[in-house]
């Protein structure tokens, strides 16, 4: 509803008009969505920027069934307005934040509740819309899918980026030790205040600075946000029994992978994407994080890591910010 108590037809969101480069990303009104059944309607504080949204504008990436395929944003934070049949009264007025398939660029979003999330104590709404999708993929990646405990190395590659800079904090959060890549190194420096144990620039050799800080032991797990330049390398510094996931290929995703020193240190490689996985995936994701890393925000141990906010209709700036590889954490849209 709008200030005068009179149900709201249509709402402010940022639109492709068609795929290209950041100017052809506006600012229009388009329709109010409506909270099916399971699903809360949510009035948007802030939108996360993620590199998935620059693919999508291009036409590069799709868009899951039953998402706009011209409204970008796969992550929000806000207050729960309405919600659908099946969702209790008692979640309006909530502060919830989480993933979304598709249409998060808006001032309304609707997504099932079952996903939603409560913004951490002492965390502002409008900072957590830096938490979802930066906190969930690392954290799905590096411990539900790989399986990170105490004692054990992670290696981030781009760990300046939202889900680098989540990544090294929980990884230190349940004892493990970090080490981190980036190409600038400032980021490098921002990411040891995080507690980045070792920093390591990837202008040169960096493969053999890794073989250096673990005594030639190597790296227990690698969360990999860069591709295929680095894949032989990655496979260098790889311990015995470790495990290797791409979760970004930025820097392309073709390389060279030698077999036979997969199969020596018996490690493994996989791939993971969050956006088109069922719902009922999204929901254990959910409950998994909620149980395990969201008292760390609560605690002071974990936080939104905010690069720069800008306004809804500066998308394109965002964006340009963005492609640029200007940023350190997150990059939000304010609504």
């Amino acid at each position: 509803m709008d200030y005068s108590g009179r149900m709201k037809t249509s709402m402010k969101a940022v639109v492709i008009r068609e795929p290209g480069d950041t100017d052809v990303l506006e600012l229009r009104d388009v329709p109010m969505p409506e909270p099916s059944h399971g699903e809360v309607l949510v009035r948007v504080a802030t939108s996360g920027v993620n590199r998935a949204d620059l693919l999508q504008r291009r036409g590069n990436y799709p868009v899951p069934a039953g998402y706009p395929a011209d409204i970008l944003g796969l992550e929000y934070a806000g207050v729960v307005e309405g919600v659908g049949p099946g969702v209790g009264p008692d979640m309006v007025g909530r502060a919830v934040m989480g993933i979304t398939g598709g249409g998060g660029y808006a001032e309304y979003v609707t997504e099932a509740a079952s996903t939603a999330l409560r913004v951490p104590s002492g965390v502002d709404v409008s900072d957590a819309g830096a938490i979802p999708e930066a906190y969930l993929t690392a954290y799905d990646a590096v411990f539900m899918q790989e399986g990170l405990a105490e004692g054990e190395t992670l290696l981030v590659h781009a760990v300046g980026s939202g889900v680098g800079s989540a990544a090294v904090q929980m990884a230190k959060r349940v004892g493990a030790r970090t080490i981190g890549t980036s190409r600038t190194a400032s980021k490098l420096e921002r990411a040891s205040d995080l507690g980045l144990d070792v920093s390591v620039l990837a202008d040169g050799d960096w493969s053999q600075e890794i073989l250096d800080a673990t005594d030639a032991r190597g790296v227990d797990v690698i969360l990999d946000l860069v591709g295929g330049p680095y894949l032989a390398k990655n496979q260098a510094v790889l311990a015995k029994r470790g495990r290797h996931i791409v979760v970004g290929v930025p820097g392309g995703p073709m390389g060279e992978i030698n077999l036979r020193s997969l199969m020596i240190t018996r490690g493994s490689i996989r791939g993971t994407v969050l956006r088109a996985r069922a719902l009922a995936e999204k929901e254990a994701l959910a409950r998994a994080f909620e149980r395990d890393m969201l008292p760390g925000f609560a605690a002071g141990e974990l936080r939104p890591v905010i690069d720069r906010v800008f306004a809804a209709d500066q998308a394109a700036d965002a964006h340009r910010h963005m492609e640029a590889n200007a940023n350190f954490g997150k990059i939000l849209l304010r609504w």
